[in-house]
């Protein structure tokens, strides 16, 4: 089985709108992907938690074209 370590596959997103009047678990979560300011850029490993946490906070975050 595949653990996704290794294997090299990365996510880039970044962030396009403000947590501000927002759950503070939706806040929480962007500090969780590395992003805390409109317009930060973030490089993931492309694992099921990471693609469930961009889910999460889809409406702050857009995917990046590598």
């Amino acid at each position: 089985m595949n653990s996704g370590k290794g294997s090299g596959k990365t996510v880039k997103i970044r962030q396009i709108g403000s947590p501000q009047r927002r759950h503070h678990r939706q806040r929480e979560t962007l500090v969780g992907l590395k992003l805390n300011k409109i317009g930060r850029v973030a490089e993931l490993p492309d694992t099921p938690s990471t693609r469930g946490m961009i889910a999460k906070v889809s409406h702050l975050v857009e995917l990046v074209e590598k």
